[in-house]
């Protein structure tokens, strides 16, 4: 073997050494900061079957005080996005955690519906920042090869949360302590990890590569030369620029149409087994975990084959034609319990379609509009996060059926795929810039 071969070689173990050091480093305690932030989520889809034999509230409360976090996720969004990026994504990881583990305990005090209300929109106020400013912070560490797998090992907290969060919450549901019911109790024990973990982000997280004192010099060159290489070639634009772009325009129209879609699921999901099986809330959330398990699994495996593909649309499509066939299974009111699991699995899998959806912005836009870009994107799907739920639960008492609800959301995700189809390539988008 030459010394240029041998040389070739050991760059390569370097380059490898580096980046499966940065995923270890990064990954799994942001993967921990994710599912804390979903248990705290949605816990109140579970919360709700406590609250309504409690406070009497009724599905058209209830949809409307999941939608309403989404309110006041828009409303920081876009400028808590903006101050990941230019002042500090560890900082802003802090705070968002700190103040929405504050807010969900707080939440246990509600005992009205304008109090839900306000509870829910400060919450959303405070996770703002928190997944956009993760979406960022993912691409000033992983090159394009390590991206989509990052996002999908990142994002697969979604699904595991559920998992974990659904038989847990169904058992503190059943308990009562110092007079206080169980749905009080759960919003206490899930905002406290949250304001922990948030401290612990101060000092955990590095902001850039140059920064790392965990990386050696030689690591961080090569890091940042790579990631500089593969960020798009665009002339440099304005944020009000992302606002007039096409291409960002359509990624938030195909997070409003998606995000519709999943988020009724995961709000209705209790609701919908609970009303159909009659099972206590322990056994309806071991039951609810199932759908999110086999997602657990599958968006591991779509992000892994997208990035050995150097592919994004189709694996983004496929999920999202797959939920489809659940959701027109759903409007038949399948009558047996397995089959109603089984097509909630088949919606539960659509999202898998996320984790390779929010790897496309970082690389086909440009870097300087890329952080009011995603916060844009997330706007638009949160807008979704609000209607969908609150639309969801209001035709059901308006019709007496869900029917009309899983309808709509086949049209939304038949549009969603439409969609997906307009979206360029990173190679499409390479030769515009050109």
């Amino acid at each position: 073997m030459s010394a240029i071969e041998i040389g070739a070689r050991a760059v390569l173990t370097s380059e490898t050494h580096t980046r499966r050091q940065i995923g270890l480093r990064l990954v799994p305690f942001l993967f921990l900061l994710y599912i804390v932030n979903f248990l705290d989520r949605a816990s109140v889809a579970y919360a709700a079957i406590g609250m309504k034999h409690d406070l009497g509230f009724d599905d058209g409360v209830f949809g409307l005080g999941f939608g309403i976090f989404f309110l006041g996720y828009v409303t920081i969004q876009i400028p808590g996005t903006i101050l990941v990026e230019r002042w500090s994504a560890r900082k802003m990881i802090c705070l968002s955690m700190v103040a929405w583990g504050a807010m969900t305990g707080l939440t246990a005090l509600v005992r009205t519906p304008s109090e839900l209300y306000l509870a829910r929109f400060l919450l959303g106020a405070a996770e703002a920042s928190f997944f956009p400013g993760v979406v960022l912070y993912l691409s000033h560490w992983f090159v394009r090869e390590d991206r989509a797998k990052a996002t999908s090992n990142f994002m697969a907290a979604i699904p595991l949360s559920l998992v974990i969060g659904s038989p847990i919450a169904g058992w503190i549901l059943g308990l009562s302590w110092r007079g206080l019911p169980g749905w009080r109790w759960l919003f206490v024990v899930e905002g406290i990890p949250a304001v922990l973990l948030g401290i612990v982000a101060y000092f955990f997280l590095t902001d850039m590569p140059r920064e790392a004192a965990w990386l050696n010099p030689e690591q961080k060159n090569w890091l940042e030369n790579t990631l500089a290489a593969q960020r798009p070639r665009f002339q440099k634009a304005t944020l009000w620029q992302a606002f007039r772009s096409r291409t960002v325009l359509l990624l938030g129209t195909i997070a409003f149409l998606n995000y519709a879609v999943f988020y009724s699921l995961i709000f209705w999901q209790p609701t919908i087994l609970k009303r159909q099986s009659g099972l206590t809330d322990a056994q309806v959330g071991l039951l609810g975990a199932i759908p999110y398990l086999v997602y657990f699994v599958v968006v591991q495996i779509n992000g892994w084959h997208s990035d050995k593909n150097c592919e994004r649309r189709w694996h983004a499509i496929v999920p999202l034609l797959v939920a489809m066939v659940g959701m027109v299974g759903m409007v038949g009111h399948p009558s047996s319990i397995p089959l109603t699991v089984l097509l909630l699995t088949f919606i539960a899998i659509g999202n898998c379609y996320v984790t390779i959806f929010w790897v496309i912005p970082t690389e086909i836009l440009s870097p300087s509009i890329a952080a009011g870009s995603v916060g844009l994107i997330s706007c638009f799907g949160s807008v979704a996060g609000f209607g969908g739920p609150y639309a969801f639960g209001f035709l059901n008492k308006t019709t007496g059926s869900f029917t009309v609800g899983w309808i709509g959301l086949v049209v939304f995700a038949l549009f969603g795929v439409i969609a997906m189809f307009r979206v360029p390539t990173a190679r499409e988008a390479s030769l515009r810039a050109d």
